[in-house]
């Protein structure tokens, strides 16, 4: 689940990694029982997800002594510091954390997540699409389970591409750009996209392209954006930019945004799958306009992906009642609370799920009675394998953007440059943080 670019946390704010890595407790930080006897429990629950408050009352229907409450302690770096602040302290830790998947390695290399080989998470992996089950495992253990996911697909109004002479979604980036001066030649505000500086974005594209600018190994983080798919993604986006094809006035999230995607002089917009749940609420005159279709490819007859965002639950090293927690976290990620958070309009990683008859064949009126299901089903199995963010990265997208903005505003530069200094930027801080980064 994405949240809004404008959400900052200040490298002054962040704790120290390593330095808290002896506040962690490792699992002896809590008792990893709680929920397995009849003595009662109560649970805390982090989350800014409200389809995982539904689950709570199937699930103390089923196990009357263990009650659960679910808090909003902030959503994603908010809420993150907040843990690393409980941590330090030795109180107040909760018994399960929501985090976005780039999060995971922040928390699990350092010590402070429970490793949940202990519960037999490994029989899980086959109801997981591959990408899902990649971001919650760090080296080889499974720190979190997958509750959301957000496979990128292109969300396109039919409406504006047939009156730019568009008749189908473009299969192809090549496509695409031929497709963006069509737009463009509308006139006025009409554009294929907008960018304002969402790395986001620009990671999914490289990431689609092949990219594979960071690996990480244990403490080892090593940074490049000069192979060659990041190359030609980003040499692509520079041209969209350059020949002014992609409007750079407008920030994803704001009221602008939700003008123009509702008059639809914003054709199109590519994005995590969750946008399917918001997009109706931020357009709703565009309704009956939008499809869904996958990605463009860098290559005609190509079926290749990405990701954009998503979210999982993990369970900290220092919480009270583990065992408890993990009953829960079983129950809406993959037991009997997951047909809940879907009904309320969760988009889940499950395979049980994506690969279902009802959740595929099912005509959503808002996309023109598309079954937008199976698209995005589709979207989930083919996210390229092998990526990897730094455990840095809540940090280095805050600076990322700080770096880009004065791009998108003067035009001055290039995202080549950007993620030059980026990169320089993201050495430094992660050596600081007692990582090896090179």
């Amino acid at each position: 689940m994405r949240l809004s670019q404008k959400a900052r946390l200040l490298s002054a704010v962040l704790v120290p990694m390593f330095a808290l890595t002896a506040c962690s407790g490792g699992s002896g930080g809590g008792s990893a029982t709680g929920g397995g006897g009849d003595q009662p429990v109560k649970l805390t629950v982090w989350s800014w997800d409200g389809t995982v408050a539904g689950a709570v009352p199937g699930f103390q229907a089923a196990n009357p002594n263990i009650k659960v409450e679910v808090v909003n302690a902030g959503s994603s770096q908010d809420e993150y510091k907040a843990l690393d602040n409980a941590i330090q302290a030795g109180s107040g830790v909760p018994d399960l954390v929501m985090f976005e998947y780039f999060a995971v390695p922040y928390f699990a290399i350092p010590g402070k997540l429970a490793d949940l080989g202990k519960y037999g998470v490994e029989n899980f992996k086959k109801d997981y699409v591959p990408g899902a089950w990649s971001d919650v495992t760090v080296n080889g253990k499974v720190y979190a389970l997958p509750s959301d996911y957000g496979p990128s697909a292109l969300f396109y109004n039919t409406a504006t591409l047939k009156k730019a002479g568009v008749d189908k979604a473009p299969a192809t980036w090549d496509e695409y750009h031929e497709a963006a001066k069509k737009v463009r030649a509308l006139g006025g505000d009409h554009y294929i996209a907008q960018d304002t500086g969402d790395i986001f974005f620009l990671l999914s594209l490289i990431w689609q392209a092949g990219g594979r600018p960071f690996k990480v190994n244990g403490n080892k983080v090593h940074i490049d954006f000069t192979d060659e798919g990041t190359t030609r993604a980003v040499a692509f986006w520079q041209k969209m930019l350059d020949e002014g094809l992609i409007n750079t006035k407008i920030t994803g999230w704001s009221d602008d945004w939700n003008r123009t995607l509702n008059d639809g002089s914003l054709a199109t917009q590519t994005m995590g799958g969750w946008l399917t749940s918001t997009l109706p609420e931020r357009a709703p005159k565009a309704a009956g306009d939008f499809r869904v279709a996958l990605m463009p490819q860098w290559k005609q007859g190509d079926k290749v992906g990405a990701a954009n965002g998503g979210s999982s639950f993990g369970i900290p090293a220092a919480a009270e009642h583990q065992d408890a927690a993990f009953k829960f976290l079983e129950y809406f990620t993959h037991g009997g609370g997951l047909s809940s958070r879907v009904d309320a309009g969760a988009f889940v990683p499950n395979t049980s799920v994506l690969d279902s008859e009802a959740f595929q064949s099912k005509a959503n009126q808002y996309f023109g009675d598309q079954k937008v299901g199976a698209v995005l089903a589709e979207a989930s199995e083919i996210v390229g394998s092998g990526w990897q963010y730094p455990p840095f990265f809540e940090w280095a997208r805050s600076v990322y953007g700080d770096l880009a903005s004065p791009f998108y505003t003067t035009g001055k530069g290039s995202l080549a440059e950007i993620l030059e200094q980026w990169k320089q930027r993201c050495i430094q801080y992660g050596n600081e943080q007692g990582f090896q980064v090179d």
